[in-house]
């Protein structure tokens, strides 16, 4: 019954939710991580052992290079760039003449045998976008860990000095906030002047944009709310402040997402929840191109699909209304 609560709110407001042509391309190629932040969806960290192996990762750059309606490759993980195949689809989705978006938590920047890979985001201009839930130590080390705000200030500084994020270079970095606990993002616009006065004037840091992300009631951040006994009362927050003119912006229309194992869902929030896409061909080795192939489809939703649609709404891409 619960599931079905997301389909009344939208079909109840005289609107559907249907897959148009698939746009983005979004691979979690893993779960491992170097942080366990509280917030994860994804649930990733240090002793994670699941991450795409070469055959499937072949399998992804192939499809990639089949599909030319996609436009964009979202990598995320866990951390993606400790996975060994990493660059290899960052590569040839480049060569593909592809968009490459990689979600970087800045401080694997420090990890063994990670000492050139902000040189490979440069060389290869992919699209950084780095997870900085504050300009502040005190709300970034009680999300992610002692030792972390530190680490994202240095390694937002490399990028800097390589290009990213300064007027005029073509190299983009963007940031993404998430709340410290159980509410809604603040106004985009305004918090992202916030950020660019607070990092220019503290560490003479620049980017590019601020992407306000709604934290999802799913996997670790999901423990926290039940463990405070705050889990119903987060959900009528996201249900009372439903936004149908979010709707039609919802980044699922236009994005699939692909599990570190091959499997295909409508979103990664649904990948960690194992809702797979309701087309019968939901692995990669089932289809040859993801062109046209998901159009009018229905999409898988649940409960935790108002954390996309509260407010002015929230996608990889931020606040969408």
């Amino acid at each position: 019954m619960k599931n079905e609560i997301f389909k009344f709110k939208v079909s109840s407001n005289g609107l559907d939710l249907k897959r148009q042509s698939t746009k983005i391309l979004q691979v979690n190629i893993g779960k491992l991580c170097n942080l366990a932040c509280h917030h994860c969806h994804v649930e990733s960290g240090p002793k994670r052992t699941e991450n795409m192996n070469e055959v499937t990762a072949l399998r992804v750059i192939e499809l990639i290079k089949n599909s030319s309606q996609i436009t964009t490759i979202d990598i995320t993980g866990g951390a993606p760039e400790l996975n060994p195949h990493f660059r290899s689809v960052v590569e040839n989705s480049r060569k593909s003449g592809k968009e490459v978006i990689v979600r970087c938590n800045i401080t694997v920047l420090y990890e063994k045998n990670q000492e050139n890979t902000a040189h490979f985001f440069r060389d290869q201009n992919v699209k950084v976008v780095a997870s900085l839930p504050c300009y502040s130590r005190e709300n970034v080390e009680k999300q992610r860990g002692r030792g972390v705000f530190d680490k994202s200030v240095e390694g937002l500084k490399l990028l800097n000095n390589l290009g990213y994020g300064k007027v005029g270079s073509n190299l983009v970095l963007d940031l993404v906030y998430n709340p410290v606990g159980a509410f809604l993002p603040p106004n985009q616009t305004q918090l992202e002047l916030d950020y660019k006065r607070e990092l220019k004037e503290l560490f003479n840091i620049e980017f590019n944009n601020l992407y306000t992300i709604t934290n999802m009631p799913i996997k670790r951040f999901l423990d926290d709310l039940k463990r405070e006994n705050k889990l119903e009362d987060y959900y009528s927050l996201l249900i009372n402040n439903f936004n149908p003119s979010a709707v039609e912006n919802l980044m699922c229309k236009s994005l699939v997402s692909i599990s570190y194992d091959g499997k295909i869902y409508d979103c990664d929030f649904n990948q960690m929840l194992e809702m797979p896409i309701t087309n019968f061909h939901n692995d990669i080795w089932q289809i040859e191109s993801l062109d046209k192939l998901f159009i009018n489809d229905q999409i898988n939703t649940s409960l935790h699909c108002f954390a996309c649609t509260a407010g002015s709404g929230s996608s990889c891409s931020g606040s969408i209304n």
